[in-house]
C-alpha cells in the first residue's frame, strides 16, 4: 500500500508545512497532489495530517510514516550510489566555479556529502583563475559552473537548481524600509551596494532598473555579504540579494526587505554542465544532493521548472 513516492510526498509536506509547495516540490499539482494523500489515507483506513492547519499537524499515523521516510529513503539512496559504483560510474573530475558569491551557504554542504559518498571523484574549486567560467566550462578546464545567468553555447547544459526572489535591502530606519515593494524611481536617489560584478550579472539591473531606463545616484562594490549588511544597517546604502542571503539579517532584525516591484524579481540559479558529462551517474548525484541540500538549507526558495 505504501509507495516511495509517497513517502517523499511526506516529507516535502513536512518541510514546506502547505500542500501548495509540497505540490512544487514534488512537481505536482495540488490537485494531484491531495488526490495521492487521499488515496493513500484510503488504503490505510485512517487520517494521515490535519487539513487546514499551517504548518501542516500531522496525526500519529503520518508521523509513523514521516519516521519510515527519514529511514527508508537515504538507504534507497545509498543503494543506488553502491549500484552505480559496481556498474564502473564511480571515477572522476569535478571542477567547478561559482558565479555567485552568496553560495557557499548551501553549496559546502553539498560538496561535503558528496565527498563522504563519492571518495573516487576529485572535487575542486579552482581559486586565482582569471577567465571567464562558461567559455572554460566549454573548452573542459571545468567540469561545472553554478550561474544564473546561462548563455547559450554548443554542449552546455543547464539544470535548474531553484528559484529564488531578489530583494532590496535597506536600514531599519530608511525612507523605504515599511514598503512591502519599491519601484526603480525609487533608487535614483540611493547609493547601490553590490559585489564586484559586471552589471549586466546582476539582477536588480538588468531586470529592474534597466528596463525602466533607470539609475541610482552611486554605486559601491563589497566583497563579503556581511560588510554589505553593516553598510546598509548604518544608512551607507542599500542593496539587492537573494532571498536566502538576507534570512539570518531579517530574523535578527538587523535590516529590512522590500520586493523589486509589485510581482518582486524572480530568478533561476543553475549548475551549467557539458552534456556528455550528464551521463555520470556520479554528476546526476551530485545534482540532485544540491537541490535537495538547497531545500534543507535555505529560506524561501521555490523549485525550479
Amino acid at each position: 500500500m505504501i509507495e516511495f513516492r509517497h513517502l517523499r510526498t511526506l516529507l516535502a509536506l513536512r518541510d514546506t508545512g502547505s500542500l501548495v509547495e509540497a505540490a512544487e516540490r514534488v512537481h505536482l499539482t495540488q490537485s494531484a497532489l491531495s488526490h495521492q494523500l487521499k488515496d493513500l489515507e484510503d488504503r490505510l483506513g485512517c487520517p494521515l495530517f490535519l487539513r487546514k492547519t499551517r504548518p501542516v499537524q500531522f496525526t500519529r499515523a503520518g508521523q509513523r510514516l514521516l519516521g519510515l521516510a527519514e529511514q527508508v529513503l537515504p538507504q534507497i539512496r545509498n543503494a543506488e550510489r553502491d549500484i552505480a559504483r559496481m556498474a564502473g560510474g564511480e571515477q572522476g573530475r569535478l571542477h567547478m566555479a561559482i558565479e555567485c558569491h552568496s553560495c557557499f551557504q548551501w553549496l559546502m554542504p553539498t560538496i561535503d556529502y558528496f565527498r563522504d559518498h563519492w571518495p573516487e571523484v576529485e572535487v575542486d574549486i579552482p581559486a586565482g583563475q582569471h577567465f571567464d567560467p562558461l567559455p572554460a566550462l566549454a573548452r573542459e578546464q571545468l567540469d561545472l559552473v553554478i550561474t544564473a545567468d546561462p548563455q547559450p553555447l554548443p554542449r552546455i547544459h543547464y539544470e535548474p537548481l531553484f528559484r529564488y526572489e531578489s530583494l532590496l535591502a535597506v536600514a531599519r530606519q530608511h525612507a523605504l524600509a515599511d514598503k512591502r515593494y519599491v519601484m526603480p524611481e525609487d533608487l535614483v536617489d540611493q547609493i547601490l551596494i553590490t559585489y564586484p560584478v559586471e552589471h549586466s550579472k546582476l539582477d536588480v539591473f538588468t531586470r529592474f532598473l534597466e528596463p525602466a531606463g533607470m539609475h541610482p545616484r552611486e554605486t559601491r562594490t563589497a566583497e563579503l555579504t556581511m560588510m554589505m549588511m553593516q553598510l546598509v544597517a548604518s544608512e551607507r546604502g542599500v542593496c539587492a540579494l537573494p532571498n536566502w542571503a538576507l534570512t539570518e539579517y531579517l530574523e535578527r532584525d538587523y535590516v529590512r526587505a522590500c520586493s523589486l516591484g509589485r510581482e518582486g524579481v524572480w530568478g533561476t540559479l543553475y549548475a551549467a554542465v557539458r552534456l556528455d558529462q550528464m551521463s555520470q551517474v556520479w554528476m546526476s548525484d551530485f545534482l540532485r544532493t544540491a537541490r535537495e541540500t538547497s531545500f534543507a538549507v535555505l529560506n524561501g526558495i521555490r523549485p525550479a521548472g
